[in-house]
């Protein structure tokens, strides 16, 4: 279990580490090294498979035997409500609803709610209208004269070979102004954005997009700087031939349709109800009345500037968003990249607003309070003093963070009801050799807010450190947990 202790926090004991050895000293005794989750169940790579959850591919995701696992161990009561402050593709939800619990979730991303309303209307499709629109979409062309192209933002510029563009925008525009049901056209949004990926130069790749070496963008770039006689950079990504939107298309929908079809002829069907609230958990959550909850099912967004406006541009591009749109949106999502700005005055203004000023003071108390949140604070402000950080964002950025989550997790203790159970996963960081236990310190921040902490289980396969920080700092555990803690 020794492989899973951190005894040093700050590589060469440059910075004090009193504070997070101290935290590991007190949640030591509630974790365990399991095997009940693995990385596959904290990840979307299950959902690839399963029915249902594969109509949105959602690579922060985890897995629905996951929600499964913990739904079982939480002991509910049918019709009992399970909440997920960031709902994604809806994991949570749709597994919670097959197993008679109703649903809460929030999410500002624009694929989420088109997700949600999407799978939550399993068993009200037509599934001749289905068929129908399965027929249509291999029998139509794109007209010659057809000069449209879809959007995009600069980010997304020259995504898509030049017919693809074409074939986008006309199917889009086509099917908008068609006879089908709006359940039916959102679904097939759903498809196409699920297609976007394998139809363009792009991959999703952690925290950024890579592009294919024949994007016209990346070939141009190439071009410049061979005259200026720069050394060429070296683009790795060939996705080989790139399929047309029609043949990707087809293949999603019939997915989907066998899916339907598969669900309705094996009724497990829900008597349950999901509500879905667009908009961030931060403002949203504070609406909820007092001990509604039964149950917390979540994976925030990992303190790793892994930034789902560029993973996603893809997606927020061909639904409309204009590139001030996308700037909104990253500031309005938990702060997780080093562009984030405070939302400390903005937390404070709302909660003045809203007449419970009191429980702003309380909360910004235990985060101003909290010895191993200032530690790794002062930690980083002095390696970033000594040029050890590339983007003094990380700053403002790690202490956005843990003080965001501890008003959401403020609120979801006012939200819970007596007895129940939240479960968090999330991911150990390191910056500059500063090592930031975001189990543990989760942890202490919710039971400095009235939380017991229960169990963290902690995955036997540690994530790797960057390369980088171990030529320059050696390596240390990086504990991936799944946090359990009761009200």
């Amino acid at each position: 279990m020794k492989g899973w202790y951190v005894s040093e926090f700050s590589a060469g004991n440059t910075n004090s580490q009193k504070a997070r050895i101290a935290l590991e000293e007190r949640y030591w005794p509630i974790t365990e090294i399991t095997e009940r989750f693995n990385r596959q169940s904290v990840s979307y790579q299950l959902s690839k498979r399963d029915c249902l959850h594969k109509w949105l591919k959602y690579k922060e995701g985890f897995s629905a035997e996951l929600v499964r696992t913990l739904l079982k161990d939480f002991h509910l009561q049918k019709g009992d409500i399970v909440a997920d402050p960031f709902m994604g593709s809806g994991t949570t939800a749709l597994v919670s609803m097959f197993n008679g619990y109703n649903s809460l979730g929030f999410d500002i991303l624009p694929m989420s709610k088109i997700a949600i309303h999407v799978k939550t209307a399993i068993y009200t499709y037509n599934i001749l209208e289905l068929k129908e629109l399965l027929k249509e979409i291999i029998n139509l062309n794109v007209p010659e004269e057809y000069d449209g192209r879809t959007p995009e933002i600069r980010i997304t510029k020259d995504g898509y070979p030049r017919e693809t563009s074409r074939e986008l925008a006309y199917y889009k525009e086509h099917f908008l102004n068609s006879r089908y049901s709006e359940n039916t056209k959102m679904l097939l949004e759903l498809c196409t954005l699920n297609a976007l990926e394998r139809i363009s130069y792009s991959a999703k790749d952690g925290q950024y997009l890579r592009w294919d070496w024949r994007c016209p963008k990346i070939i141009a770039a190439a071009e410049a700087r061979e005259k200026t006689g720069r050394k060429p950079f070296v683009v790795k990504l060939d996705k080989g031939q790139l399929p047309p939107l029609k043949e990707v298309l087809t293949e999603e929908l019939s997915g989907v349709i066998k899916d339907i079809e598969y669900l309705n002829n094996n009724p497990s069907g829900f008597d349950t109800q999901c509500k879905f609230i667009e908009g961030s958990a931060l403002f949203e959550l504070p609406k909820i009345a007092d001990g509604t909850v039964s149950a917390v099912i979540s994976s925030p967004p990992y303190c790793n500037r892994y930034d789902y406006t560029r993973t996603y541009a893809m997606e927020l591009a061909y639904l409309g968003m204009s590139e001030a749109g996308v700037r909104k949106l990253r500031q309005d999502l938990l702060s997780c990249t080093v562009e984030n700005k405070s939302k400390i005055e903005q937390l404070q203004d709302y909660y003045k607003q809203i007449g419970q000023q009191e429980r702003y003071e309380r909360t910004m108390n235990i985060v101003d309070e909290n010895a191993a949140l200032q530690e790794i604070n002062n930690a980083l402000k002095s390696r970033n003093e000594n040029g050890e950080i590339n983007n003094k964002g990380v700053l403002k950025m790690v202490d956005g963070y843990f003080t965001e989550l501890t008003f959401l997790f403020s609120e979801l203790y006012r939200v819970c009801k007596t007895g129940a159970y939240v479960a968090f996963v999330n991911d150990n960081v390191r910056y500059a050799g500063e090592v930031i236990p975001v189990d543990f310190l989760t942890t202490n921040l919710a039971e400095q807010i009235g939380f017991t902490p229960v169990k963290i289980y902690t995955l036997k396969q540690q994530k790797g450190n960057s390369s980088q920080q171990m030529k320059k700092y050696g390596r240390v555990a990086l504990r991936k947990s799944i946090t359990i803690w009761k009200k």
